[in-house]
């Protein structure tokens, strides 16, 4: 029940890995109570389906046409979430609908907090498909999209508590301070991953999650988020991603590579590696693609091609490195070809090693490990009015190293076209 999927890449890429339910049996939630507007009937329903399609060796679960309260889903191995044509499921905005705590994370730290909408640990052979929508309900997440002091001392608490190596039973962040926002979907320590077709609109925290799993296929995905943190797919510490056909129309990144934060990349040693995004549109985000910041466990090997961003979109970069003076890890290995774009509010290329957000004035450096980001390559990139091509500022004792622009042009640059501090090897075609 699996298929191969060859990628060609400036790198050595692995074929990835996906299931193929093709010859599965179906299962209807219907079949199991599911009714529309009642929320525990059809959570009830979905949860009994996927329990009897994985117990059968695999098995695909269909939502029907219509609109489909529920709370959490918790997906199991060898099953396809497949939502038909004109389905929608729509997720409840009830914090305590997505409890008890699971394994989670926030911002590259773990720790125990309300389950992710969609949620998979540890299973293989996983998918959610078709061509209906999943939406969030968002009253009660938009108002916790504020930061204010009590959640601030909550987040501090737990980069703490992982820096101390503190065991994950110990670092439960579900209260009433903190407000750690869940992710839409999240697929935790899994393996042989899709998601394609659907449409996923609004979202609590980051939208698509990929933490710590293998082979994973995004494809024909359209997403539309604009809270805070809204960014589209944050793979962190997986390999062998594949992200293509995607529509974007986000409040953050549009996709946003991680590898945790501080001891968390150190402990796993696990970079995200192996991340090919092809023939994706960008309506709205932040970045096209970021990198970083949390990247503790180092990213390599990533090629971004035949995208395009859309005039008018909200734009800072195409291609955003950014690290810090506490993340370690590494950056190699990137490429990025045949890209257009409109206007940019910021610049093509941007690669910044002082990005702190927040945590610059919650804690201290406690230990300084500074991030080599070395083998960045962009070749055939337009671009509308930009105010850089790239911009590059690193710290004096690591320099950036080996960076190199071919036909790599703006319309417009409305400041200095290269900006530059401890750079070595840059180079311009």
């Amino acid at each position: 029940m699996q298929d191969l999927i060859q990628v060609k890449a400036p790198f050595t890429m692995p074929a990835i890995q996906v299931p193929n339910f093709s010859k599965c049996d179906s299962f209807v939630v219907t079949s199991f109570g599911a009714k529309a507007g009642d929320q525990l009937k059809t959570t009830n329903a979905i949860a009994q389906a996927i329990k009897k399609a994985s117990a059968a060796g695999g098995g695909v679960v269909v939502i029907p046409r219509g609109e489909w309260l529920t709370g959490k889903i918790h997906l199991r191995s060898n099953v396809n979430l497949h939502l038909a044509k004109g389905a929608v499921l729509l997720f409840s905005g009830n914090p305590s609908d997505y409890l008890p705590a699971v394994s989670s994370s926030w911002e590259g730290m773990e720790c125990l907090n309300y389950s992710p909408l969609i949620y998979a640990y540890q299973c293989k052979n996983v998918a959610l498909s078709g061509e209906g929508e999943i939406k969030a309900k968002m009253e009660v997440w938009e108002k916790w999209f504020a930061r204010p002091k009590a959640h601030m001392e909550s987040i501090k608490r737990l980069y703490n508590l992982a820096w101390k190596r503190t065991p994950l039973k110990e670092r439960q962040m579900v209260n009433d301070t903190a407000h750690l926002r869940p992710q839409f979907i999240q697929f935790n320590r899994c393996e042989n991953v899709v998601i394609e077709g659907i449409t996923i609109t609004n979202s609590p925290f980051w939208t698509i999650h990929p933490y710590l799993s293998k082979n994973v296929l995004i494809r024909n995905v359209k997403v539309y988020a604009h809270g805070h943190n809204n960014d589209g797919v944050d793979p962190e510490m997986s390999q062998n991603v594949l992200i293509e056909n995607c529509t974007f129309d986000q409040g953050d990144d549009a996709i946003a590579i991680k590898s945790g934060r501080n001891p968390e990349g150190w402990i796993y040693k696990t970079p995200a590696k192996n991340v090919v995004i092809r023939n994706c549109t960008v309506k709205n985000g932040h970045q096209l693609v970021a990198i970083g910041s949390e990247l503790s466990g180092g990213i390599e090997n990533v090629f971004i091609d035949h995208c395009q961003v859309l005039e008018g979109a909200k734009l800072d970069h195409l291609i955003f490195i950014k690290t810090n003076e506490r993340m370690g890890g590494f950056v190699k290995n990137i490429y990025a070809s045949n890209i257009t774009s409109g206007k940019i509010d910021l610049g093509i290329l941007g690669i910044e090693t002082d990005v702190l957000y927040q945590w610059r004035t919650l804690v201290p450096t406690y230990e300084k490990k500074l991030t080599p980001i070395q083998d960045v390559f962009l070749e055939h990139i337009t671009a509308a009015d930009v105010k850089f091509v790239s911009r590059i500022l690193a710290q004096k004792e690591l320099p950036v190293k080996n960076v190199v622009l071919t036909d790599v042009n703006a319309a417009s640059v409305k400041g200095e076209k290269y900006i530059q501090e401890n750079v070595e090897g840059f180079k311009v075609n």
